[in-house]
């Protein structure tokens, strides 16, 4: 008993001085809408640049370093998802040692205003974004996600049971009870965010309601949270050694990675791998977006791809022609996995010449 107090104490301690580290201030220029964490971690630059490097283009579509202010996209929504958005304050989450959580409050504006959270987490041994697909093992992740649908299911029908026993119920109760009964449920990790805390996970699926309907819809975003201990047969080695304070850092999937290197040898490119998309068709190829930019000019290119094993295909675009209603392909990318590389070539579309493309996961 004793040892066990004695290790829980050495892990808290370690958790803290790890904690430490790390110091967050706010992106300049700050201004009333424009509140957005910068992070500071002076015992390992590299996992401090990643970090910030991932935020700033993941959200604002910045690369830093790069002329004008990082929010100017962002506020007069010329992002790839066309909003103005407003980020109005962060927070930094008590977490285990070796793993950072950053959550961010904003606005976005199209064609009606939509407050919005975001949970952002860091491996500090890596300073790559922490995947919940990577968390489970293959076999046990359709357990985690049944776990977390019940939780949510049962939130909903508890919540049905009371709107339903009114005795005369408004119309807006029997709007509600429409809501809720028609919910989607079926939630995966992919659909999902997440966030640590001290001792617990925690999930967030979408509400119920859409934006029209927002207003009647009570329970708004579903929050569901595990301590770690009940999760603990389900962790993937990654995860296990994660949470544990192990510096021993397994391989984890490409998505949400930075890559660094080079186009035709002498071009330096960074990669940022965005979102990746399960298929569930009979082709067993994945489809997944990215960012990539040359490191001297510093402005953003989009790249659309494919996965299958660990080949890659890549489409390029110019611009999208109006009179022919579609894109037209600027370059082309084909490529092999092997480790933490990726090798292939860059094909331009109009010179049909290729040069090599060589990238390593930063």
């Amino acid at each position: 008993m004793k040892k066990s107090i004695l290790f829980f104490l050495l892990i808290s301690g370690l958790s803290f001085s790890q904690q430490q580290n790390v110091k967050i201030s706010n992106l300049p220029p700050k201004t009333e809408e424009t509140v957005f964490p910068l992070v500071s971690y002076p015992v390992n630059s590299k996992v401090e640049n990643k970090i910030n490097t991932f935020l700033q283009v993941d959200q604002l579509e910045y690369i830093p370093g790069a002329a004008g202010s990082p929010f100017q996209l962002v506020s007069t929504g010329k992002t790839s998802y066309s909003n103005h958005v407003y980020f109005y304050s962060w927070e930094k989450l008590d977490t285990p040692k070796n793993i950072l959580t950053i959550t961010m409050d904003g606005e976005a504006w199209g064609a009606y205003p939509e407050n919005f959270s975001i949970w952002n987490n860091f491996d500090l041994r890596t300073g790559n974004y922490i995947n919940a697909q990577d968390l489970f093992q293959p076999d046990a992740a359709k357990t985690v996600e049944s776990l977390i649908q019940k939780r949510i299911k049962k939130e909903i029908n508890d919540f049905i049971v009371r709107l339903k026993s009114e005795k005369k119920p408004s119309e807006d109760v029997l709007d509600q009870i429409a809501i809720y009964e028609g919910c989607f449920t079926d939630y995966t990790l992919d659909d999902i965010k997440f966030y640590f805390g001290k001792d617990k996970i925690g999930f967030i699926a979408g509400r119920c309601s859409n934006h029209a309907m927002r207003a009647l819809d009570e329970l708004d975003s579903h929050f569901v949270e595990f301590p770690y201990k009940d999760l603990e047969k389900y962790w993937s080695p990654y995860a296990g050694n994660l949470l544990s304070g192990s510096e021993k850092v397994e391989k984890t999937s490409f998505r949400n990675k930075l890559y660094k290197g080079k186009i035709d040898g002498k071009y330096p490119v960074t990669v940022l791998i965005k979102r990746l998309y399960n298929n569930e068709g009979l082709s067993g190829d994945d489809s997944f977006t990215a960012f990539y930019w040359y490191d001297k000019s510093k402005k953003l290119i989009q790249w659309d791809g494919k996965i299958k094993n660990n080949h890659i295909s890549i489409t390029e675009n110019d611009h999208y022609d109006e009179e022919k209603e579609k894109w037209i392909p600027r370059a082309f990318v084909e490529a092999d996995m092997s480790g933490s590389k990726i090798s292939g070539t860059w094909q331009d579309d109009k010179t049909k010449k290729y040069l090599t493309l060589e990238l390593e996961e930063l």
